[in-house]
This record gives structure tokens, sequence and C-alpha cells, in this order.
């Protein structure tokens, strides 16, 4: 005999078979939001801390198999590569609030940075690229009208595991030769008098979220403790004026902060009630 369990109500003499209940609804995933820039490659670049060091330019690169960074940077961060020059990072964190749990990392000057940072063609140094081995484990939104990508963990999913690479410091046969572009691209660069100036000036920090309206740009939510919510910013604002330009949607508003630096002190014109308030705001520090 098969026993089911299946829950019986006996009405006016009848047996009714009820459906069983319903099982509760997993708690779906928290999503991030990660600030990127896109650099003057149109390479899309992340902020990363990695055990509590940096922050530090990634790319992110769906073309690469694992976590690139560079000798120095493995350095500063206290990597310890295992013999074939893998390295675990005891905290991966991408400005946003993301850490990646059990992060991995390939420690390797790749040629392609190195020729780029030499030529200083992206507008910042570059430390490294986020590849398939982190990137696997969420699923990503790339919207380029916004100004963060939006993260969401896969429940469940392992990335598989990636094959061999090679000995310490990424040589395989696959780059072969061309491991000397990077140091021919830095010579070049001084044959031609190129300087790159990697001077980390990194946006200043506003602490507001908003949302784009009928009635224009809508302060949305105001972090406590903020340079805006220290200058008076508050839910409802409608944002007139930045600094000297027009902010009337993020894409400019974007653009207006992107030429703010930690500790400038900016002019924000604000409606509200009906009345125009000017507010004088200091840029604080994010990552």
């Amino acid at each position: 005999m098969i026993a089911v369990n299946v829950p019986l109500l006996l009405v006016a003499g009848s047996l009714v078979l009820l459906p069983p209940a319903d099982s509760p609804k997993s708690k779906s995933p928290t999503p991030f939001a990660v600030p990127y820039k896109l650099t003057d490659t149109k390479h899309i670049l992340v902020r990363v801390k990695i055990n509590g060091q940096g922050p530090y330019n990634l790319f992110l690169d769906t073309g690469a198999p694992a976590v690139f960074v560079t000798k120095a940077v493995a350095k500063k961060a206290g990597l310890k590569e295992d013999d074939d020059g893998w390295a675990k990072c005891d905290t991966f964190a991408m400005e946003g609030g993301l850490s990646v749990p059990d992060a991995t990392c390939r420690v390797a000057d790749l040629f392609q940075l190195e020729g780029m940072n030499g030529l200083g063609m992206a507008g910042v140094e570059v430390h490294g690229v986020v590849g398939y081995n982190v990137l696997a484990k969420y699923r990503i939104t790339y919207d380029m009208t916004k100004d963060k990508l939006e993260f969401v963990q896969q429940d469940g999913f392992t990335p598989m595991a990636l094959k061999a690479m090679g000995g310490k410091g990424g040589k395989n046969n696959s780059q072969g030769t061309m491991d000397v572009m990077g140091p021919l691209a830095k010579t070049m660069a001084g044959f031609m008098g190129l300087k790159p100036d990697f001077t980390v000036k990194p946006s200043g920090f506003l602490g507001v979220e908003f949302e784009q309206a009928k009635t224009g740009l809508v302060v949305k939510a105001v972090l406590k403790g903020s340079p805006a919510a220290v200058a008076g910013l508050q839910p409802g604002d409608t944002l007139e004026s930045l600094k000297n330009g027009k902010s009337e949607t993020k894409s400019k508003l974007q653009a207006a902060l992107d030429k703010a630096n930690i500790g400038d002190t900016v002019e924000a014109t604000v409606l509200r009630d009906g009345k125009k308030i000017t507010l004088t705001i200091e840029l604080g520090k994010g990552l």
C-alpha cells in the first residue's frame, strides 16, 4: 500500500480531498546597484577593494575566464599565490556594497593592460579585470542610460571549474610572444613623449537616490549622515541645477558629478513646496 499525505476534510458525510498547503516562497536575493564608469576606451570599469585594500580599477570582461589582478595589486593586498599562480581573496568587495564570497584571482601582468596603461588610453590606470569565475555568480543587468549595474546572485549555481592556465605569473603557451607587447607599448610611449596621468581623483559622494519624474529629477531618498543630508536636501525636492550646469536628467546630473571631486563644494538649487532653495553641499568619499 502507498501512503499519500493529503489533508482530508469530512463534510456532511462526504470525504473531501484538500490540496496541499503552498510551500513557503523562498526569499528573492538582494539586488546590488554597482556604480560603473565608461573609460575613454568605452570599457566598463568598476572599483573593487581586495582584502580591504584599494579601491582598484577593474574592467568587467565577459571574455576573461577569471579575475586577473596585477602583481603590484597582489602585493599591496597581501595575496599569496599558489604554485599555479592563483590566490584566494579574504574579501572581494565591489563599490555599491556587493561582497563576493570565495573569490579567487589570477595574479598576472596582462600585456593588454600593460600596453593600455603605457599609452594612457583608458584615461585611468587599470589594475585588472573581473572575469567569468565572479561574473557567472550573478545575473547582471546592463543599462547604459543608468549610472549603476544591477547584480543579483544566482542561487544554487556554481560556475564551472577553470582548467589549468599555466604557472605563476600567467605565462602559458597561448600567450607566447604577445607578452612583449606591454613593455613595447611602454617603450613606444616614452619615445612619443607620452606621460599618462593617473592621478586618482574619485568623484565626490552625494548620498542621494534620484528618480526621473514628469516634473523633473526628484529626490527619492537621502542617505542618513551623507553630505546631502547634512546640507539639508530632503526627499521630494526637485533638483533644478547642480553647480553651474543644468541637471534635469540623470545623465546630465552624473556628468556634473563626474567633474566634482571629494571635498569640492557644489551648489544645488531645488524646488520645495513651490519655492526655490539653494543648498551648499561639500562632497564626501564613497568606497
